[in-house]
This record gives structure tokens, sequence and C-alpha cells, in this order.
């Protein structure tokens, strides 16, 4: 049962375990809890926690990939003040990319996962510090991203090209830049790459992930590899929430085509409906 929404679907809870790794309290979903599966651990977007969206990890344990779904900083059973306040974002991101590791470490011996198959993702400020720590070295074998962007510089201050706005929250930017995916891509190390974003999106305007995605494709192609690893897939006016919370009315593609990119770049063996 999830410590914060109560009952989840029988067929997620039965394979569901709330742990706390690293410090970080998780939902861990696990195909059988037995044979080492491969795994992603994912983060959701302010304001929000790790049961969000019980859909998606009904489809990885499908799939055959276990989920590893973590509470950001100040949310859902996290102590300490909220993380929720978009003055605190920056700091939220921080923080958790710091963390990532702690958990990879904590899982071994806990959750019958393989360690060289693990992807790593998440939504909004989720998908920030994912992106931001792809950049440093890291075990993962592909990311899926969605509703974000690399490039805060550009959603913080607005860009020179004055197609995006300044957000209306004042940070220092050396501080943006320190958790600025765009800033530190010169240690990205090419791998497959799903971002998935509406065209309409009104927090997080889909110009700055755009530029993010073109200047990772140069670092990609610099590198020798195929640029073709990235793919960002934009879906037009959905009818979430400010065209941000969700995909609105292309959910089931939007969940069906990240099942399907981590399946394959993760080698995962389908279980079949659970």
């Amino acid at each position: 049962m999830s410590p914060v929404f109560g009952k989840l679907p029988s067929a997620l809870e039965e394979r569901t375990r709330f742990v706390n790794i690293g410090g970080v309290p998780a939902l861990v979903a696990h195909p059988d809890w037995s044979t080492p599966a491969p795994a992603c651990v994912w983060m959701h977007g302010r304001t929000v926690n790790k049961e969000l969206d019980p859909g998606r990890y009904l489809r990885w344990l499908r799939a055959g990939i276990a989920t590893v779904s973590l509470d950001l900083p100040g949310h859902g059973q996290r102590d300490g003040p909220s993380g929720h306040s978009p003055e605190r974002t920056l700091e939220v991101i921080s923080q958790m990319v710091g963390e990532i590791d702690g958990v990879l470490a904590g899982l071994h011996g806990v959750v019958p996962i393989d360690p060289l198959r693990l992807a790593l993702g998440g939504m909004s400020a989720g998908g920030m510090a994912a992106l931001r720590r792809l950049c440093d070295p890291h075990p993962f074998k592909c990311a899926a991203v969605e509703g974000t962007t690399g490039d805060l510089c550009a959603l913080y201050f607005g860009n020179a090209d004055g197609d995006q706005r300044p957000w209306p929250v004042d940070h220092p930017r050396e501080d943006v830049a320190a958790v600025d995916a765009c800033q530190h891509l010169g240690t990205w190390r090419p791998i497959p790459l799903l971002a998935l974003h509406n065209e309409l999106d009104e927090i997080v305007p889909i110009g700055s992930q755009r530029r993010f995605i073109s200047r990772l494709e140069e670092r990609y192609r610099r590198e020798g590899a195929d640029a073709s690893l990235i793919t960002l897939k934009t879906f037009p006016e959905s009818g979430a929430p400010s065209e941000h919370g969700g995909f609105g009315r292309f959910a089931n593609e939007a969940k069906n085509t990240q099942t399907a990119f981590l399946a394959q770049h993760l080698g995962a063996t389908p279980i079949g409906e659970v």
C-alpha cells in the first residue's frame, strides 16, 4: 500500500515495496523480486511524489523492467522543509543529483537489479536532475525524460533569440549554471536518450529543450557518435494542465513510446500481463 496515496492498482501493489535507499524514500516495483532485472531510476516533478503515474510503472513491469521511483527532496515522504516552492527548485535539483549515486549503491543487495542494464529518467524538475547527473561519469545505459530541459540558463534568464521568456524566479546565474546540463556537456557520454515534450508547454517551453537537444547532438557528432541516438518526440495540443502535467490525450502513446525505448535499450524480456 502506498504510504502517500493509499492503495495502488493490485497488479502493481503485489510487486511493489516501499524502501528507504541511501536516505531517499523509494517506490520499487520488480517483475519477480528474484531474478536480476533491468531497471529505471525515475524522478517525478515539483509538487508531486514518487507514486505519481502507476500506469507508467505497470507498463515497465510488463516489459520486464524494474522501477525505482524516488521522492525528490521536500516531497512525498521526505522529512524537512517543503520543496514545492519554485524558489527552491534549484536546491531540490542540486540535492537530488548528489543523492543518485547513494541510491545506486543502496540498491545492491536490497533489490535484484542488473547493474549493467540501468536507465535514468525523470519529468520536469526530475528530468532536470537526470540530465545534469548524466553530465558526469555514470553507469546508465540509456535515459528518458519528459516535460523538461537541459538548458536551465535559457529557462531562467531567457535567450538571445528572444523566444524564451525569463523564469519569474530570480537566482544568481552561477547557481543556475551549476545544475544546468548545457553548461557541462563536455563530459557527457553519448548514450540513447528519449525526450518527450508538449509543443505548447507553458511551464518549460519547448524552445529551451530543442536548443539543448541541438547542442547535445553536436556533442555526439564531435565524439564520433550517432546523433540519432537522441530522439525528441513532441505532441501538439494535448489538453494536459498547462500542457505540462502529463500528455493528456496523448498519454497512452507517450507512455508506450517510453516503455518501448527502455525495453529496447535495456534488453528487457517481457513478462506479459500482470
